[in-house]
């Protein structure tokens, strides 16, 4: 296969598309065939594009990050070595380094009544202002397979999402385990 090596050192294989010259690509980073940059986007180094991702505009992705396939990117920010490798949603959000998403994970962003969204946290609730905010996704924090945050998520540092779970918006402490249990939610946090 042949790719277009850029000043950079980036390299664009045939088949990706660039919308426009909005979208800024650091050395090293790869953006396969398929996917679609849309600017403003900013990729940082040694970072990886898969085949068939979409990155819709007001994105940044740090280094040595994964947008992986069918992957769906808006309005959203990678820290370093976070990772949307298959098949995610990742909409109004942020991922602190060293995130990774199960595949088929979905970071809902839209409220579907009238109104902003708002956050609960120690008891207190938070007017966001936004009908739209996906969620913030503290370092080292892990979700399993077709797991799904609804609106106005905040998890802590080093948090894990079992697989298939749904987790209600609002503030989670770092460590916070969600566990599915018997129909219901577990939620305990580790203790350091």
């Amino acid at each position: 296969m042949k790719g277009e090596l850029l000043e950079s050192a980036a390299v664009i294989l045939p088949g990706a598309f660039l919308f426009n010259d909005a979208v800024i690509i650091g050395p090293g980073t790869v953006v396969e065939p398929g996917a679609f940059l849309k600017g403003p986007v900013i990729l940082g180094d040694h970072t990886e594009i898969r085949q068939g991702a979409y990155i819709r505009g007001d994105c940044i992705v740090g280094n040595r990050c994964v947008v992986g396939h069918t992957t769906e990117m808006k309005g959203s920010i990678l820290l370093d070595g976070a990772k949307a490798a298959h098949f995610a949603y990742v909409g109004d959000s942020i991922l602190g380094r060293d995130v990774n998403l199960g595949a088929g994970t979905k970071l809902a962003n839209l409220k579907m009544i009238p109104g902003s969204i708002t956050v609960t946290a120690e008891k207190k609730r938070y007017d966001t202002g936004r009908r739209k905010l996906g969620a913030v996704l503290g370092d080292h924090t892990e979700t399993g397979c077709n797991s799904v945050t609804s609106p106005g998520t905040l998890m802590g540092p080093s948090s894990i999402v079992y697989s298939g779970v749904s987790v209600p918006g609002g503030h989670y402490p770092g460590r916070t385990v969600i566990t599915p249990v018997q129909g219901s939610l577990k939620i305990r946090c580790l203790k350091h």
